[in-house]
């Protein structure tokens, strides 16, 4: 089955709203937000067609920040210029809840949970590719996005909202799926065991998984949950998507159905 449309966007939703927030607790001096969960909403939002997958999150979040009446935008995306125009970064969320002035930064993020990398639960969070860290993001948002707030080239943004740097408090909005080692079983102490979605194997070891069907899904239905309703395709189908991939030195999302019918996520990596 093809999403398409409308039906395309709630499926995006629901698969975002489903995902659990990574941290229940404060960590680093960042403090998470945490938001009440209530009935599945719909989505009413468009024109998202040509948006990245991280801009319609951003879209998603702000519908389910809007469920609750007390909660009112005052600036999304909000781009921070220097008087010679250039860009020095975006604030991604600015709202008020009641008379709080709320700054908000979001992250929605597909890790593999790889325990050869670093020394902690954090340090073993890395990208897909292998490019982005866990680690990295908490960096740059302690470092660079929260503190953007407070940086002289924000001052005439916040004085046409009517509001001054001071008074916000700051949160960050964190949901990620977590994918484990094939055939491994983790514990979790500080990230949300919740957000384990599935495991990830490498293109050599593929060949364990022969018995299973599997359907991959464009990379902006990465947010989906999984359904037995789509086009499976066998072992022998899937390898020649796969060894482009491959070639390409590229990680690939497959939703993988078992024999006993199970339907989980599943990246293939270099």
């Amino acid at each position: 089955m093809e999403y398409s449309g409308l039906e395309n966007f709630q499926a995006q939703f629901n698969g975002f709203y489903h995902t659990p927030h990574l941290f229940l607790q404060d960590l680093q001096g960042l403090q998470p937000l945490r938001i009440p969960k209530r009935e599945l909403p719909v989505f009413r939002g468009k024109g998202l067609e040509k948006i990245r997958l991280g801009q319609r999150v951003e879209r998603f979040v702000t519908t389910e920040l809007l469920l609750d009446n007390s909660i009112s935008l005052l600036a999304e995306n909000l781009q921070i210029r220097t008087a010679q125009k250039h860009t020095i970064g975006e604030l991604d969320v600015l709202y008020m809840d009641g008379n709080q002035p709320v700054h908000l930064e979001i992250q929605f993020k597909y890790y593999l949970y790889d325990t050869a990398v670093g020394t902690s639960e954090i340090d073993h969070c890395v990208g897909p590719m292998r490019r982005d860290t866990l680690c990295k993001k908490l960096t740059k948002l302690k470092e660079k996005q929260l503190p953007l707030l407070f940086a002289k080239e924000t001052e005439k943004y916040l004085e046409e909202l009517g509001v001054h740097a001071m008074n916000f408090i700051q949160k960050i909005y964190f949901k990620a799926q977590l994918f484990i080692p094939f055939g491994e079983k983790v514990t979790f102490e500080v990230l949300n065991p919740a957000c384990v979605y599935g495991y990830y194997i490498s293109y050599r070891a593929f060949e364990q998984l022969e018995t299973a069907h599997f359907y991959m899904p464009r990379k902006v239905d990465w947010l989906l949950d999984v359904s037995p309703d789509v086009l499976w395709l066998s072992y022998d189908k899937i390898l020649p998507v796969l060894q482009k991939f491959q070639e390409e030195q590229y990680a690939s999302m497959l939703w993988v159905r078992q024999k006993n019918n199970n339907i989980i996520k599943c990246f293939v990596i270099a």
